[in-house]
């Protein structure tokens, strides 16, 4: 990264942070508020606000026809949570801040009064973000698994998790294998490759094993996916693991279920953990009765196809739940620190087609996208710089401080109706009775009206802004 990018970064981030984190309380601030027929807001835009209080607006029963309604009576899913990946290399990342700057951010973070991250995803050995590459049990092959040990992740992975769980307690935390150990695959590593059929048996426990090992250590993992990105082999520049869709029917319907419903029944299985473009794969799985007997939930990644599709996959099987578990920015993109609009109307479109979580990819990295080992550019939801550990938040992380805050969980999220060029919307009424609207407007400032029942209000949107607007 160049010294001008770093001092951007730098000067972009001082006044913005200062200024919003930790100056609204949110629940709080919601339940005291909502009250009295007025709709209160908070602003993140192209001026300087970041998640910054804005004006109070009274409601009216105003002439005309609104541009945004809503419609608390027409609900859809309820929101479970939104998190972030605690990778090696963000849990790497978070270690090296002092203990006092971490237990201050983990607060902000975690904490249900602050930004309530909580989903949160793991992974089973090494992914591209990791320090090493390495898995719980390399070398010569082992059938028994008589070397399993998560030995290497008890300097920095685990201590983060329990940290994580101290202030959230609710904190879910769902695990995904890169790969198997090399020595399961053709190939013998777990650079790309498939792994084994005479080894699936072998894998399952290798699995059991992690989630037995992680509770021992005071870390319950509550969920699997099978693979992450079930489809990719990565042209063997990092761990990947492809799945021949067959291969990966009989791994769940001969060992992993069965292993896992006798042996560790409180963990949840949820297929796919890829691209929307691949619900074609996720709707023949399911039809077979003895795969979708283990699975209660769909992973979905948005690198290719659409988002609707997911609502393909939901109509067809309403009792699975959904959700998305893998997106980011690159550190170097010029917009990486401002581009809380993409996301926002991301997330919008994501929350549209039946997802009850958000999980947003590494949570911490440094500013050069560090550590890792794979090819890509990543940047974390926030950066802690490897000299100064001065904390810098992205776009993102603004962009899913308005959900995160915003839609708690057991809010159930309820239409909205308008159509503005550019501009996105969504809302959620959370389980004390509290509504709230998020509205992405990328483009120049403008007015736009809300209606909810007979009442309505006109609501100045900023320029480049995400606007939560909320009341009972």
């Amino acid at each position: 990264m160049s010294a001008s990018r770093r001092a951007f970064l730098k000067s972009a981030a001082t006044a913005a942070i200062a200024a919003a984190v930790g100056r609204i309380a949110w629940p709080v601030v919601a339940r005291a508020q909502t009250a009295g027929g007025f709709i209160h807001c908070v602003i993140t835009d192209a001026s300087g606000n970041r998640f910054s209080g804005g004006p109070t607006v009274a409601w009216g029963n105003q002439s005309g026809s609104p541009v945004i309604t809503i419609d608390a009576s027409k609900t859809r899913q309820t929101i479970f949570g939104f998190g972030s990946a605690l990778t090696d290399a963000a849990c790497f990342t978070l270690n090296q801040l002092a203990a006092p700057a971490r237990e201050k951010l983990f607060r902000e973070l975690f904490s249900p009064d602050q930004m309530g991250l909580g989903v949160c995803r793991l992974c089973i050995g090494a992914s591209d973000y990791s320090t090493e590459l390495y898995s719980y049990d390399e070398g010569v092959p082992d059938p028994t698994l008589s070397r399993f040990s998560i030995e290497h992740d008890r300097s920095n992975i685990l201590p983060i998790l329990r940290q994580a769980r101290v202030a959230n307690p609710n904190l879910f935390f769902f695990a995904s294998p890169w790969s198997p150990p090399g020595w399961m695959k053709y190939g013998g590593s777990m650079l790309g490759g498939t792994i084994k059929p005479q080894n699936l048996e072998t894998y399952a426990h290798y699995i059991l094993k992690y989630l037995q090992a992680y509770e021992s250590a005071g870390v319950t993992v509550d969920a699997i996916t099978i693979q992450n990105e079930v489809d990719a082999d990565q042209a063997g520049a990092m761990p990947a693991c492809p799945w021949p869709q067959e291969v990966e029917i009989e791994y769940i319907a001969d060992y992993l279920g069965p292993l896992l419903s006798k042996s560790s029944p409180r963990t949840k299985i949820w297929i796919l953990d890829h691209n929307y473009d691949l619900v074609g794969r996720v709707l023949d799985q399911l039809a077979k009765p003895e795969v979708k007997k283990y699975i209660s939930g769909i992973a979905w990644h948005g690198y290719s196809g659409t988002p609707d599709q997911m609502t393909i996959a939901q109509k067809a099987y309403p009792d699975l739940d959904m959700y998305w578990t893998e997106g980011g920015s690159d550190y170097n993109a010029p917009d990486y620190l401002t581009n809380w609009c993409k996301w926002s109307s991301t997330f919008c479109e994501i929350l549209q087609n039946g997802p009850r979580s958000i999980t947003t990819w590494n949570l911490a990295l440094d500013e050069h996208g560090k550590p890792d080992i794979g090819p890509f550019a990543c940047g974390g939801l926030i950066t802690v710089h490897s000299q100064s550990h001065e904390i810098i938040r992205s776009g993102m992380y603004w962009a899913l401080s308005h959900y995160s805050r915003a839609f708690r969980p057991g809010a159930k999220i309820i239409e909205t109706q308008g159509n503005i060029a550019g501009v996105s919307h969504i809302a959620a009424q959370n389980p004390d009775g509290s509504i709230f609207v998020i509205v992405t407007n990328p483009g120049a400032a403008q007015p736009v009206r809300i209606a909810c029942g007979k009442m309505a209000a006109t609501i100045q949107l900023s320029a480049d802004s995400v606007t939560t607007l909320w009341f009972n």
